[in-house]
Protein backbone atom coordinates (compact mmCIF):
# COMPACT_ATOMS: atom_id res chain seq x y z
CA UNK A 1 0.00 0.00 0.00
CA UNK A 2 1.39 3.56 -0.78
CA UNK A 3 1.25 5.94 2.15
CA UNK A 4 3.02 9.42 2.39
CA UNK A 5 4.20 9.25 5.57
CA UNK A 6 4.87 5.14 6.07
CA UNK A 7 8.21 5.58 5.10
CA UNK A 8 9.03 7.82 8.54
CA UNK A 9 8.77 4.00 9.63
CA UNK A 10 11.91 2.32 9.41
CA UNK A 11 10.31 -0.80 10.84
CA UNK A 12 6.69 -1.92 12.32
CA UNK A 13 6.04 -3.58 15.59
CA UNK A 14 3.91 -7.42 14.97
CA UNK A 15 2.36 -8.09 18.57
CA UNK A 16 0.88 -11.61 17.36
CA UNK A 17 0.31 -13.06 20.67
CA UNK A 18 2.68 -10.94 22.92
CA UNK A 19 1.92 -11.40 26.63
CA UNK A 20 1.20 -15.34 25.85
CA UNK A 21 4.93 -16.88 25.31
CA UNK A 22 3.27 -20.64 25.57
CA UNK A 23 0.84 -19.87 23.14
CA UNK A 24 3.39 -18.58 20.50
CA UNK A 25 5.58 -21.30 21.35
CA UNK A 26 2.95 -23.86 20.78
CA UNK A 27 2.54 -22.29 17.34
CA UNK A 28 5.94 -22.17 16.56
CA UNK A 29 6.44 -25.89 16.48
CA UNK A 30 2.95 -26.54 15.12
CA UNK A 31 3.32 -24.33 12.15
CA UNK A 32 6.62 -25.35 11.72
CA UNK A 33 5.33 -28.57 11.15
CA UNK A 34 2.73 -27.75 8.94
CA UNK A 35 4.84 -25.72 6.98
CA UNK A 36 6.95 -28.58 6.42
CA UNK A 37 3.83 -30.84 5.34
CA UNK A 38 2.86 -27.52 3.18
CA UNK A 39 6.82 -27.65 1.03
CA UNK A 40 6.62 -31.06 0.88
CA UNK A 41 3.51 -31.49 -0.48
CA UNK A 42 3.23 -28.85 -2.92
CA UNK A 43 7.11 -29.45 -4.54
CA UNK A 44 5.78 -33.33 -4.79
CA UNK A 45 3.04 -32.17 -6.80
CA UNK A 46 4.87 -29.97 -8.90
CA UNK A 47 7.61 -32.08 -9.72
CA UNK A 48 4.99 -34.96 -9.79
CA UNK A 49 3.11 -32.81 -12.98
CA UNK A 50 6.38 -31.64 -14.74
CA UNK A 51 7.77 -35.04 -14.63
CA UNK A 52 4.99 -37.61 -15.01
CA UNK A 53 3.89 -37.88 -18.40
CA UNK A 54 0.39 -39.32 -16.86
CA UNK A 55 -0.24 -36.04 -15.84
CA UNK A 56 0.41 -34.12 -18.51
CA UNK A 57 -3.60 -32.91 -18.43
CA UNK A 58 -5.60 -29.82 -17.74
CA UNK A 59 -6.67 -30.63 -14.46
CA UNK A 60 -3.06 -31.42 -13.15
CA UNK A 61 -1.64 -28.40 -15.16
CA UNK A 62 -4.01 -25.99 -12.97
CA UNK A 63 -2.78 -27.91 -10.07
CA UNK A 64 0.65 -27.28 -10.69
CA UNK A 65 0.03 -23.71 -10.94
CA UNK A 66 -1.85 -23.63 -7.50
CA UNK A 67 0.47 -25.69 -5.94
CA UNK A 68 3.37 -23.00 -7.33
CA UNK A 69 1.33 -20.36 -6.10
CA UNK A 70 1.11 -22.29 -2.34
CA UNK A 71 4.34 -22.26 -2.14
CA UNK A 72 5.17 -18.75 -3.14
CA UNK A 73 2.06 -17.80 -0.19
CA UNK A 74 3.25 -19.71 2.63
CA UNK A 75 6.72 -18.74 1.92
CA UNK A 76 6.45 -15.33 2.07
CA UNK A 77 3.90 -14.98 5.14
CA UNK A 78 5.07 -18.41 7.44
CA UNK A 79 9.15 -18.18 7.88
CA UNK A 80 9.23 -14.13 9.80
CA UNK A 81 5.92 -15.17 11.83
CA UNK A 82 8.08 -17.88 12.91
CA UNK A 83 10.88 -15.74 13.73
CA UNK A 84 8.41 -13.52 15.12
CA UNK A 85 6.87 -16.39 17.31
CA UNK A 86 10.63 -16.40 19.08
CA UNK A 87 11.75 -12.79 18.80
CA UNK A 88 11.43 -10.95 21.99
CA UNK A 89 11.07 -7.66 20.14
CA UNK A 90 8.91 -8.63 17.64
CA UNK A 91 9.43 -6.22 14.11
CA UNK A 92 9.10 -6.32 10.36
CA UNK A 93 11.14 -3.91 8.39
CA UNK A 94 8.85 -1.67 6.28
CA UNK A 95 9.84 -2.94 2.93
CA UNK A 96 9.42 -6.75 4.25
CA UNK A 97 6.05 -5.19 5.15
CA UNK A 98 4.82 -3.87 2.09
CA UNK A 99 6.11 -7.15 0.25
CA UNK A 100 4.13 -8.90 2.29
CA UNK A 101 0.65 -6.62 1.37
CA UNK A 102 1.19 -6.93 -2.06
CA UNK A 103 2.35 -10.85 -2.14
CA UNK A 104 -0.97 -11.61 -0.40
CA UNK A 105 -3.20 -9.32 -2.21
CA UNK A 106 -1.76 -11.09 -5.12
CA UNK A 107 -1.41 -14.80 -4.50
CA UNK A 108 -4.87 -14.06 -2.65
CA UNK A 109 -6.33 -13.10 -5.72
CA UNK A 110 -4.72 -15.14 -8.25
CA UNK A 111 -5.93 -18.47 -6.20
CA UNK A 112 -9.49 -17.17 -6.87
CA UNK A 113 -8.86 -16.91 -10.27
CA UNK A 114 -7.53 -20.31 -10.39
CA UNK A 115 -10.27 -21.90 -8.53
CA UNK A 116 -12.60 -20.42 -11.25
CA UNK A 117 -10.51 -21.96 -14.20
CA UNK A 118 -10.34 -25.08 -12.67
CA UNK A 119 -14.18 -25.22 -12.24
CA UNK A 120 -14.43 -24.34 -15.41
CA UNK A 121 -12.08 -27.28 -16.43
CA UNK A 122 -14.35 -29.32 -14.53
CA UNK A 123 -17.46 -27.95 -15.94
CA UNK A 124 -16.49 -28.78 -19.60
CA UNK A 125 -15.54 -32.09 -18.52
CA UNK A 126 -19.02 -33.38 -17.12
CA UNK A 127 -21.17 -30.71 -19.34
CA UNK A 128 -19.54 -31.31 -22.61
CA UNK A 129 -17.57 -34.55 -22.52
CA UNK A 130 -16.61 -35.44 -25.70
CA UNK A 131 -15.44 -31.60 -26.43
CA UNK A 132 -13.51 -31.70 -23.44
CA UNK A 133 -9.58 -32.59 -24.97
CA UNK A 134 -10.68 -29.99 -28.23
CA UNK A 135 -11.91 -27.31 -25.50
CA UNK A 136 -8.89 -27.59 -23.18
CA UNK A 137 -6.51 -28.28 -25.38
CA UNK A 138 -2.91 -27.05 -24.54
CA UNK A 139 -2.98 -23.41 -26.07
CA UNK A 140 -6.51 -22.98 -23.85
CA UNK A 141 -5.07 -23.64 -20.40
CA UNK A 142 -1.96 -22.31 -21.30
CA UNK A 143 -4.23 -19.05 -22.42
CA UNK A 144 -5.85 -19.52 -18.83
CA UNK A 145 -3.65 -20.13 -16.62
CA UNK A 146 -1.56 -16.51 -17.93
CA UNK A 147 -4.88 -14.45 -17.94
CA UNK A 148 -5.25 -15.80 -14.16
CA UNK A 149 -1.98 -15.13 -13.03
CA UNK A 150 -2.33 -11.30 -15.01
CA UNK A 151 -5.66 -10.04 -14.29
CA UNK A 152 -5.09 -10.77 -10.72
CA UNK A 153 -1.82 -8.50 -10.52
CA UNK A 154 -4.24 -5.78 -12.22
CA UNK A 155 -7.22 -6.41 -10.11
CA UNK A 156 -5.06 -6.57 -6.77
CA UNK A 157 -2.31 -4.92 -6.78
CA UNK A 158 -2.26 -2.07 -9.31
CA UNK A 159 -5.22 -0.05 -6.93
CA UNK A 160 -3.40 -0.27 -3.94
CA UNK A 161 -0.57 1.23 -5.44
CA UNK A 162 -3.31 4.76 -5.91
CA UNK A 163 -3.73 4.21 -2.05
CA UNK A 164 -2.24 7.40 -0.67
CA UNK A 165 -2.55 7.38 3.17
CA UNK A 166 -0.62 8.91 5.85
CA UNK A 167 -0.08 6.28 8.81
CA UNK A 168 0.51 7.11 12.12
CA UNK A 169 1.26 4.00 13.89
CA UNK A 170 3.85 0.96 14.14
CA UNK A 171 2.19 -1.33 15.83
CA UNK A 172 0.21 -3.53 14.08
CA UNK A 173 -2.11 -5.97 15.74
CA UNK A 174 -1.69 -8.98 13.62
CA UNK A 175 0.49 -12.06 12.49
CA UNK A 176 2.07 -10.83 9.19
CA UNK A 177 1.28 -7.59 7.23
CA UNK A 178 -1.95 -8.07 5.06
CA UNK A 179 -3.75 -5.06 3.57
CA UNK A 180 -7.18 -4.85 5.50
CA UNK A 181 -4.48 -4.65 9.13
CA UNK A 182 -2.67 -1.91 7.87
CA UNK A 183 -5.58 -0.05 6.53
CA UNK A 184 -6.01 0.46 10.77
CA UNK A 185 -3.03 2.63 11.32
CA UNK A 186 -4.10 5.10 9.31
CA UNK A 187 -4.35 8.74 10.33
CA UNK A 188 -7.63 9.23 12.33
CA UNK A 189 -8.16 12.67 10.41
CA UNK A 190 -7.52 10.46 7.30
CA UNK A 191 -10.79 9.31 5.34
CA UNK A 192 -10.35 5.78 4.33
CA UNK A 193 -13.92 5.48 2.61
CA UNK A 194 -12.66 5.60 -0.69
CA UNK A 195 -9.64 2.95 0.07
CA UNK A 196 -12.37 0.42 1.58
CA UNK A 197 -14.58 0.89 -0.90
CA UNK A 198 -11.79 -0.38 -3.21
CA UNK A 199 -10.67 -2.98 -1.59
CA UNK A 200 -14.06 -4.36 -1.47
CA UNK A 201 -14.76 -3.50 -5.76
CA UNK A 202 -11.38 -5.34 -6.00
CA UNK A 203 -12.39 -8.17 -3.68
CA UNK A 204 -15.70 -8.33 -5.90
CA UNK A 205 -13.80 -8.86 -9.00
CA UNK A 206 -11.31 -11.25 -7.76
CA UNK A 207 -13.08 -12.64 -4.85
CA UNK A 208 -17.05 -12.57 -5.06
CA UNK A 209 -17.55 -12.64 -8.59
CA UNK A 210 -15.64 -15.84 -9.12
CA UNK A 211 -17.24 -17.46 -6.16
CA UNK A 212 -20.49 -16.76 -8.07
CA UNK A 213 -19.40 -18.08 -11.35
CA UNK A 214 -18.07 -21.23 -9.44
CA UNK A 215 -21.40 -21.77 -8.03
CA UNK A 216 -23.62 -21.14 -10.82
CA UNK A 217 -20.86 -23.50 -12.59
CA UNK A 218 -21.49 -26.51 -9.88
CA UNK A 219 -25.28 -26.05 -10.63
CA UNK A 220 -24.81 -27.09 -14.23
CA UNK A 221 -22.46 -29.84 -13.10
CA UNK A 222 -25.15 -31.29 -10.22
CA UNK A 223 -28.13 -30.95 -12.81
CA UNK A 224 -25.70 -32.75 -15.59
CA UNK A 225 -25.27 -35.52 -12.93
CA UNK A 226 -28.27 -35.88 -11.78
CA UNK A 227 -29.89 -36.67 -15.27
CA UNK A 228 -27.04 -39.98 -15.70
CA UNK A 229 -28.62 -42.95 -15.67
CA UNK A 230 -25.10 -44.97 -14.70
CA UNK A 231 -24.71 -44.86 -11.13
CA UNK A 232 -21.54 -45.95 -11.52
CA UNK A 233 -20.78 -42.55 -13.81
CA UNK A 234 -22.46 -40.52 -11.37
CA UNK A 235 -20.27 -41.42 -8.78
CA UNK A 236 -16.98 -40.97 -10.67
CA UNK A 237 -18.26 -37.53 -11.98
CA UNK A 238 -18.91 -36.47 -8.24
CA UNK A 239 -15.48 -37.52 -7.18
CA UNK A 240 -13.38 -35.56 -9.50
CA UNK A 241 -15.26 -32.39 -8.02
CA UNK A 242 -15.52 -33.32 -4.57
CA UNK A 243 -11.66 -31.82 -3.59
CA UNK A 244 -12.11 -28.62 -5.71
CA UNK A 245 -15.65 -28.13 -3.66
CA UNK A 246 -13.65 -28.86 -0.40
CA UNK A 247 -11.43 -26.42 -1.47
CA UNK A 248 -13.19 -23.92 -2.49
CA UNK A 249 -15.49 -23.56 0.40
CA UNK A 250 -12.26 -23.58 2.90
CA UNK A 251 -10.49 -20.81 1.08
CA UNK A 252 -14.11 -18.57 0.23
CA UNK A 253 -15.28 -18.85 3.57
CA UNK A 254 -12.15 -17.59 5.25
CA UNK A 255 -11.78 -14.83 1.79
CA UNK A 256 -14.85 -13.43 1.99
CA UNK A 257 -15.02 -13.11 5.84
CA UNK A 258 -11.45 -11.57 5.81
CA UNK A 259 -11.82 -9.20 2.74
CA UNK A 260 -15.77 -8.57 2.02
CA UNK A 261 -16.53 -6.87 5.40
CA UNK A 262 -16.55 -2.95 6.86
CA UNK A 263 -13.28 -1.84 8.83
CA UNK A 264 -16.02 -1.44 12.38
CA UNK A 265 -16.15 -5.05 12.42
CA UNK A 266 -12.46 -6.11 12.80
CA UNK A 267 -11.61 -8.01 15.65
CA UNK A 268 -7.63 -8.30 16.23
CA UNK A 269 -7.63 -11.91 17.98
CA UNK A 270 -10.44 -13.54 15.69
CA UNK A 271 -8.99 -12.22 12.60
CA UNK A 272 -5.23 -13.23 13.35
CA UNK A 273 -7.25 -17.11 13.81
CA UNK A 274 -8.95 -17.15 10.58
CA UNK A 275 -5.50 -15.53 8.76
CA UNK A 276 -3.47 -18.80 10.51
CA UNK A 277 -6.04 -20.89 8.62
CA UNK A 278 -6.05 -19.27 5.33
CA UNK A 279 -1.99 -18.25 5.54
CA UNK A 280 -0.90 -21.53 7.18
CA UNK A 281 -3.37 -24.57 7.25
CA UNK A 282 -4.93 -23.98 3.59
CA UNK A 283 -1.83 -24.18 1.28
CA UNK A 284 -1.12 -27.53 3.43
CA UNK A 285 -4.55 -28.83 2.84
CA UNK A 286 -4.31 -28.12 -1.03
CA UNK A 287 -2.05 -31.14 -2.34
CA UNK A 288 -3.57 -33.39 0.51
CA UNK A 289 -7.32 -32.80 -0.42
CA UNK A 290 -6.29 -32.25 -4.25
CA UNK A 291 -3.92 -34.64 -4.89
CA UNK A 292 -2.75 -37.35 -2.15
CA UNK A 293 -5.96 -38.66 -2.13
CA UNK A 294 -6.13 -38.99 -6.11
CA UNK A 295 -5.02 -42.34 -7.46
CA UNK A 296 -2.99 -41.35 -10.55
CA UNK A 297 -1.07 -38.79 -8.32
CA UNK A 298 -0.05 -41.86 -5.81
CA UNK A 299 1.31 -44.07 -8.68
CA UNK A 300 3.08 -41.15 -9.97
CA UNK A 301 4.82 -40.93 -6.37
CA UNK A 302 5.14 -44.50 -5.97
CA UNK A 303 6.98 -44.51 -9.60
CA UNK A 304 9.35 -41.54 -8.51
CA UNK A 305 10.16 -42.96 -5.19
CA UNK A 306 10.85 -46.34 -7.32
CA UNK A 307 13.23 -44.40 -9.14
CA UNK A 308 15.01 -42.42 -6.59
CA UNK A 309 15.64 -45.40 -4.93
CA UNK A 310 16.54 -47.42 -7.77
CA UNK A 311 19.27 -45.00 -8.45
Amino acid sequence: MGSRNATLFTEFILLGFSGRPRLELFLFVVVSMIYMVTLFGNVSMLTLTCLDSRLHTPMYFFLGNLAFLNICYTSAVVPPMLVNFLATRKTISYHLCAAQVYITLYLGAAECLLLLVMALDRYVAICNPLHYTTVMNKTTCLVLAVVAWVSSFVLSVVPSFTIKQSLCDSIIDHLFCEAPVLLQLVCPDEDTSVNEVMMVAGSSFTLLLPFVLILLSYIRIAVTILRMSSVDGKRKAFSTCSAHITVVSVYYGSGLFMYMRPKSSYSAEKDKLISLFYSVINPMLNPIIYSLRNKDVKEALLKLLGRTKAS
